[in-house]
């Protein structure tokens, strides 16, 4: 792809505003369509792009694969830290009236949003996991 210029520039104007989407979709997705899956897999679709246009080893430097692969357990960490939270407060698994008994409402958007956030972290890492996996194994 280096000389396909415009395909190149194409793609460094739109990478920022596809992360900026999926970060808004993941940010708003207990009150709007969308959440942690859609929006991580709009995360991974941005790093996609930049593996497609500018290869393999300028993307490892943006997200190496030993950086990937550890994001994907931070992701399972936090849904399961949000529940277990939950539980040493006095609540049941993922009981996100307990993140804030003096106000629910509030301690549900809390707690759905750290799900949201950790979902969507797991489901781009793995997304980007298996599309470096392949590409790997394409390339031998």
């Amino acid at each position: 792809m280096k000389e396909n210029l415009i395909v190149r520039e194409a793609a460094r104007l739109l990478i920022p505003f596809i992360l900026l989407f999926g970060f808004y979709v993941i940010a708003h997705g207990e009150i709007s369509p969308g959440g942690g899956f859609q929006g991580g897999v709009i995360l991974a679709s941005a790093f996609i792009l930049y593996t497609l246009v500018y290869g393999s080893k300028d993307s490892e430097r943006v997200l190496s694969f030993r950086v990937s692969d550890p994001l994907a357990s931070l992701g399972v960490l936090i849904y399961a830290g949000v529940g277990v939270a939950t539980m040493l407060l006095g609540g049941l698994f993922l009981d996100y009236n307990e993140l804030n008994p003096a106000h629910p409402p509030a301690g549900q958007a809390l707690g759905i949003s750290l799900v949201e956030l950790g979902v969507g972290i797991t489901v781009s890492a793995v997304m980007i996991t298996l599309f470096n996996e392949i590409t790997r194994a394409l390339r031998k």
